[in-house]
C-alpha cells in the first residue's frame, strides 16, 4: 500500500458543529472532491423531518464530514497517547470509511428504500468497489485493494473490530455527530452531551474501543440523548405522517407502473428503479432536487390518486392521526370498509404505524445482528458490558414508549363522518 500522502496545505471546513473540520490527507481531499461525494450537498440529513422541524435542511455532505473529523479526532488522542493497541497502519482506511459511510444515501431515503428494496449500505458499498467511480479510483490510488478495505468496514465485515467500532457501533462516530447535529438543526435541547469528555475517555483495548469506567456518567448522558432525540424528533408523529404520505406516492406510482400505466411525466433513473435495473450511474442522478421535480410533475398526473399524494407531500396537506394504545384490528378493518363504501382506497389513504426502534439500537448483548456494545474498562483491566453496572442504561433499555398511530385524511372523515359506525365517530372524536 502507497504511504497515505499529507496535503501541502492544511484545508479547513468551517462547521456549526464541530466550529472547524480539519483535512490533512491528499486522499481524503480528493475524495470529498468526488462527484459522488458532492452529489450529498443534495441529499437532506434528517428526509421529511423538514416538514415538522424548519430547520432541519442540513445535508448528507455536512454529517459525512462531521463523522469523518470525529474520526480524526479519536485517532489523534490515540496516537497523542501512544496507546499500543491502536493500529496506526490503519488511520487512513478509519478516516476513509468514515467520511464514505452515508456516500450510498438516496433522497428520502427511508421512504425509497421501504418501497423499492434497497438500501443504502449495499449502495455505499457499490460505489466504493465499481470502477467507473471516481470514488473508486481516488481509493486504488492509495492500493488496488484499498476500495474492498472501505468496503469492509462499511458492511461491517472487516476483519479488525476496533476498526469498525469507530464508524458503526454503539458509541461511534456516525451517532455522536448526527446527534448533536440534528440537535443543532431542528432547534431542541435533547441530543447534546459531552463530546470531549467521551472522546477522552475513549481507548483502544485488546482489539476492542472501550471507555475508562470513570466515564460512565458522559455515556450515560450520551444514550439518554439518543433516546430523547428518538422519540421527540426521529419519530415525531408528523414526520411520520410526511414519510407516510411519500411512501404512498412511490407505492401508488410503482402499482400504476405494474399495471402499464403511461405516466405524462418520467425520468429514466426512475424508471429504471421500477424495473430494478438501477446501475451507479442512474443512482447518482436521484437527489432530492430531482424528486422534487418529479412530485411536481406528478401532480398533473391523470391518475387521481398520485397526483393527489403528491399534492399533498409538495403542500404539507399531510395525514392526521390519532393515538391508539393497542391494535384493534376490527376496529381498523371497519374503517377500511367505510372508506371502501366511499370510494376511497385505504390502501393509499389508511396507514397503521409503530414507531419500532429500527434505528434506535437499544442494548440486547448477544442478539443477532446486535452493533458492537460500549465496554467499560476499570482500574483492574476488566471489561464489563455497560448496561451491567448502568441502572440508567439498563431503565432506558427496557421502556416501550411506542403506540400505534392510525394516520388517514382528516377532510375525508369529518365530510362524512355520519356514515361512520359509531364506534369510528368515537374514535375521531367527531360525535
Amino acid at each position: 500500500m502507497a504511504s497515505p500522502s499529507p496535503l501541502k496545505e492544511e484545508k479547513v471546513f468551517k462547521d456549526p458543529v464541530h466550529k472547524y473540520i480539519y483535512v490533512q490527507d491528499e486522499t481524503v481531499w480528493d475524495l470529498i472532491n468526488t462527484k459522488e461525494f458532492q452529489r450529498l450537498r443534495r441529499i437532506r440529513q434528517l428526509g421529511t423531518c423538514f416538514l415538522t422541524f424548519h430547520g432541519a435542511e442540513h445535508s448528507r455532505f455536512s454529517h459525512s464530514l462531521g463523522v469523518y473529523e470525529i474520526t480524526r479526532k479519536i485517532i489523534s488522542q490515540f496516537e497523542r497517547n501512544r496507546y499500543e493497541d491502536w493500529p496506526k497502519e490503519e488511520r487512513l482506511l478509519c478516516l476513509c470509511a468514515a467520511l464514505l459511510h452515508d456516500v450510498g444515501h438516496g433522497p428520502f431515503s427511508h421512504s425509497i428504500e421501504k418501497t423499492f428494496g434497497t438500501n443504502h449500505e449495499n449502495w455505499s458499498c457499490r460505489i466504493v468497489l465499481e470502477e467507473d467511480t471516481e470514488v473508486n479510483q481516488v481509493l486504488r490510488r492509495v492500493a488496488p485493494d484499498f476500495p474492498e478495505r472501505v468496503a469492509g468496514v462499511i458492511a461491517k465485515t472487516y476483519h479488525k473490530e476496533i476498526v469498525v467500532s469507530l464508524v458503526s457501533s454503539q458509541l461511534d462516530a456516525d451517532r455522536m455527530d448526527y446527534l448533536l447535529r440534528d440537535a443543532y438543526f431542528t432547534g431542541v435541547n435533547y441530543g447534546t452531551f459531552d463530546l470531549e469528555r467521551i472522546l477522552r475517555v475513549m481507548r483502544p483495548y485488546r482489539g476492542h474501543m472501550v471507555v475508562k469506567e470513570s466515564g460512565m456518567h458522559a455515556v450515560e448522558d450520551y444514550l439518554m440523548s439518543r433516546y430523547q432525540m428518538y422519540w421527540q424528533v426521529y419519530f415525531h408523529p408528523v414526520t411520520r405522517s410526511a414519510e407516510v404520505v411519500l411512501h404512498k406516492v412511490f407505492q401508488r406510482a410503482k402499482q400504476l407502473y405494474e399495471e402499464g400505466y403511461r405516466f405524462r411525466f418520467m425520468v429514466s433513473p426512475l424508471l429504471r428503479l421500477f424495473r430494478q435495473e438501477l446501475t451507479v450511474a442512474d443512482y447518482h442522478m436521484l437527489d432530492e432536487a430531482l424528486m422534487q421535480a418529479v412530485l411536481m410533475q406528478w401532480t398533473f398526473e391523470e391518475d387521481g390518486i398520485l397526483a393527489d399524494l403528491s399534492s399533498r407531500f409538495l403542500s404539507r396537506n399531510l395525514f392526521k392521526y390519532v393515538t391508539l394504545e393497542r391494535m384493534d384490528a376490527s376496529l381498523v378493518e371497519a374503517l377500511r370498509t367505510q372508506m371502501q363504501q366511499l370510494g376511497v382506497d385505504p390502501a393509499y389513504y389508511l396507514e397503521i404505524d409503530f414507531p419500532s426502534d429500527q434505528s434506535y439500537d437499544i442494548y440486547r448483548p448477544g442478539e443477532q445482528d446486535e452493533k458492537l456494545p460500549i465496554l467499560l474498562l476499570d482500574e483492574n483491566d476488566n471489561l464489563t458490558e455497560i448496561s451491567r453496572k448502568s441502572e440508567i442504561v439498563r431503565s432506558i433499555s427496557g421502556i416501550q414508549m411506542g403506540k400505534y398511530h392510525l394516520y388517514y385524511p382528516q377532510e375525508l372523515l369529518l365530510n362524512h363522518s355520519q356514515a361512520l359506525q359509531p364506534s369510528l365517530r368515537k374514535l375521531f372524536d367527531l360525535e
